[in-house]
């Protein structure tokens, strides 16, 4: 453990072996830490916060730092983070509430640019890219592979889907499909993620169906929603991909105003 004598750590927090801490940086009582982590200068750590192995926390970040959110009284809440995440300069993640779950949580490999902002509740899976100044707002849920460029803003309750892009300064309302780009404002969906597709490693064959699936969703003129996605659900030998989109449709379906996690504001439980 290497820890610099000017950083503040309270005798209560919970430091695992070989976690480097810098100066000026200052770890509140609840928080727990595992193996390999990297923290950096003038970070703050708080609130009742999880940290599993090899993150890097650079400096200024405000981790488990209470919620934005008027309805917030002081109740215990929680954030955690899972493993190899990358949190540039300045990011700000908070807990939950207890409304929400009493849980903000973020998975592994993840890189959270500088200026990003998680408020309270969201899930981040794995993989994902937050770029320069985006801001989550409440209750979002970013599915793995996404990446949201610079100084995007998301609306509470929005799911990003899967290997989807969003662009730089983009405002986000709704649901944003999987393996599609999103941006404006508004925001729409302009085309299938084709390079970031290909990066990830998917096939020809994967792609170009879920191209043929964009062209019928997103480009038909005489059918709605609805029958598309009926037509794509009788097909023979269907992708994975092509689940994948269907399930996210019909999900979005039972939520309101284009974002399914609308429909679990009534569902959400308690924190134990």
């Amino acid at each position: 453990m290497k820890i610099h004598s000017n950083a503040i750590i309270h005798p209560e927090a919970i430091i695992a072996k070989n976690v480097e801490i810098g100066p000026f940086t200052v770890i509140d009582k609840n928080v727990r830490i595992d193996e390999g982590n990297v923290i950096h200068n003038n970070v703050t750590i708080t609130g009742n916060t999880t940290i599993a192995k090899n993150n890097v926390i650079f400096p200024n970040s405000v981790i488990g730092a209470e919620p934005q959110d008027l309805k917030y009284y002081g109740e215990q809440s929680k954030l955690i983070i899972g493993s190899d995440n990358t949190i540039r300069e300045s990011v700000t993640i908070n807990t939950g509430t207890e409304v929400g779950g009493g849980e903000t949580l973020i998975g592994n490999n993840n890189l959270f640019m500088s200026c990003s902002h998680i408020a309270h509740d969201c899930i981040i899976e794995d993989s994902v890219l937050i770029a320069n100044g985006v801001l989550l707002g409440g209750h979002i849920k970013i599915e793995k592979h996404a990446k949201l460029m610079g100084l995007a803003g998301i609306q509470p309750f929005v799911t990003i889907g899967q290997h989807s892009y969003v662009g730089g300064l983009s405002r986000i309302v709704q649901d944003v499909p999987p393996y599609m780009i999103v941006e404006g404002n508004p925001a729409k969906v302009r085309k299938v993620n084709v390079i970031g597709l290909e990066r990830a490693g998917f096939s020809e064959d994967g792609i170009n169906a879920i191209r043929e699936a964009f062209k019928q969703l997103f480009r038909s003129e005489t059918l709605n929603r609805n029958q598309i996605l009926s037509e794509l659900e009788n097909q023979k030998d269907m992708l994975s991909e092509i689940k994948v989109l269907i399930e996210f449709f019909r999900n979005v379906d039972k939520g309101k105003f284009g974002r399914y996690r609308e429909s679990l504001r009534s569902t959400l439980t308690n924190i134990s």
